[in-house]
């Protein structure tokens, strides 16, 4: 199983992350991966994302910039 980030713009369109991600081998090696570089992919552009199991939707999209308001 691979696990993927779909990075979005506010309207859902996908976008080029400033941060390359890889295909991470468990959910939590993916979330890790988003908790520390989210800052760094919602000034590169990216306002959202979804996470993928194989290429099929667990949960998103989630805002980024809600995490910087929190």
């Amino acid at each position: 199983m691979a696990w993927t980030w779909r990075f979005e713009k506010a309207d859902g369109t996908e976008t080029e992350p400033a941060v390359q991600p890889e295909e991470f081998p468990t959910q939590g090696d993916a979330e890790s991966w988003i908790g520390e570089t989210w800052r760094e992919l919602l000034e590169g552009g990216v306002e959202q994302v979804t996470l993928l199991e194989d290429g099929t939707t667990v949960y998103g999209p989630m805002s980024l910039s809600a995490a910087e308001e929190g």
